[in-house]
């Protein structure tokens, strides 16, 4: 079968890239360290989100993707968190979220008071990582639940991202679950990815995470 270019799919790819670095441009110049955080439904990023609280002083916005609902905006709002709701349901019920609207979200949100700023993107292994939303670094969730497999069978989203959170660590003694499986997995993928595995329940792991968020912030 003859392969032929979709014109129109490579101009929007196009402008989002376009978009995306002058977003990170303006976001750097503010002093805004632009996190892309990645997962299925239900790794737990929500949940991270408002453990972080607990382990930093940095303030914090978040930027809430999800089809319908304002759920998780107004978890991590009660957490003390910056939030902004985006439901791309009115949009068709969109599978990912897109540069330009992750700019207007932090115009009207208004990120002069914040530090760190994540971009909770809609739960999926496919989509999202397929559009750059102009953050200084991608980052993606993998609960100890969603097996050693997922690196293997959605590589992009793994091959895109420069940390790999392992959560849900306390659910491991309940499991049939090799852990070190799935870091193997994660390297084959990427072996770049740096590797930290956490609870956000139980606190374990959360010092690492800090560890990587102050360093990133440093710069």
């Amino acid at each position: 079968m003859e392969k032929k270019e979709i014109k129109v799919m490579q101009k929007i790819i196009s402008e989002n890239d376009r978009l995306a670095d002058e977003l990170r441009k303006s976001m750097t110049d503010k002093g805004v360290f632009l996190i892309n955080m990645m997962s299925s439904p239900g790794s737990g990023k929500t949940s991270l989100i408002e453990s972080t609280v607990k382990y930093t002083d940095t303030k914090i916005g978040v930027i809430e993707g999800d089809i319908h609902t304002t759920l998780d905006a107004e978890r991590v709002a009660a957490a003390g968190v910056k939030a902004y709701q985006i439901n791309t349901g009115p949009f068709g019920g969109d599978c990912h979220l897109e540069a330009g609207w992750i700019a207007a979200a932090a115009k009207e949100m208004g990120v002069d008071d914040v530090e760190l700023l994540f971009v909770e993107n809609i739960g999926n292994l496919v989509c999202p990582a397929e559009f750059d939303v102009g953050s200084h670094k991608n980052m993606i969730l993998l609960s100890v639940t969603e097996g050693e497999d997922k690196p293997l069978k959605y590589p992009l989203a793994f091959r895109e991202s420069q940390l790999c959170i392992i959560s849900k660590i306390d659910l491991l003694p309940y499991l049939d679950i090799d852990i070190n499986k799935i870091r193997e997995n994660l390297k084959k993928v990427n072996p770049a990815i740096e590797i930290i595995e956490l609870s956000s329940k139980t606190g374990d792991g959360m010092e690492k995470w800090r560890d990587f968020l102050d360093m990133n912030l440093k710069k």
